[in-house]
């Protein structure tokens, strides 16, 4: 995504029930249209007659869809900060396979309302400094709770706690975004069992990586 210069701050936050519904119909009819339409033709015009709403009441909101998508973007984001606080708040299962699936399934959750949604939000479309921070400040959370999880964890084998966790972070998110956005349906289930046992297979295994055929 390109970063451009015109304004993609909301024009105002509403501090009424009846504002915040109208923002509400907006955001929910902007997902709708970018994911059917794609980010070039979902024009604020399509996305007012999606929420019913006049095109000046829809810019008294936003000032252009680049706006609108970056409140999109925000707003996916904080549902998967929500998630990972959630897990930390909570006693997490003894088995690492457990935990690696709790992670891997509220991602999934995270990613299965809007797939094509998610594609026009990762690939088209400007990006703001202040965006963009709040990304690098969301993927840091991340890694930084699962590095603590593997350097106390006595199941996790890993030479480089903080590089093992890049990875699986990293992995996570990238493969389910991947899949999700397929136009073909997945089985998620087994889709989940299989990522979920690449990973364990990884942390598990012989510290350095697995050996090869006759490695002593």
């Amino acid at each position: 995504m390109t970063s451009d210069r015109r304004g993609i701050a909301p024009r105002k936050q509403p501090r009424q029930v009846r504002a915040e519904l109208t923002r509400q119909r907006i955001l929910d009819a902007a997902a709708h249209v970018f994911g059917e339409y794609g980010y070039a033709a979902g024009t604020t015009n399509r996305i007012a007659e999606q929420a019913r709403v006049s095109i000046g009441s829809l810019y008294q909101y936003y000032p252009n869809k680049d706006a609108i998508l970056a409140e999109l973007v925000t707003r996916h984001l904080d549902s998967g900060r929500a998630a990972v606080v959630r897990h930390q708040g909570r006693d997490l299962p003894d088995s690492l396979e457990e935990v690696l699936r709790l992670y891997v399934r509220a991602a999934v959750d995270n990613h299965l309302d809007a797939p094509q949604l998610l594609r026009v939000m990762a690939e088209q479309g400007p990006r703001s400094p202040e965006l963009l921070a709040k990304v690098a400040d969301y993927e840091a959370e991340r890694l930084a709770h699962t590095q603590d999880l593997l350097e106390r964890h006595p199941q996790a084998r890993v030479a480089d706690a903080e590089m093992a966790a890049r990875l699986v972070v990293l992995t996570i998110e990238l493969v389910v975004h991947k899949v999700s956005a397929e136009p073909e349906p997945v089985d998620l289930g087994r889709f989940e069992e299989e990522l979920v046992a690449m990973l364990h297979r990884y942390l598990t295994g012989p510290p350095g990586g697995p050996q090869g055929p006759g490695t002593p």
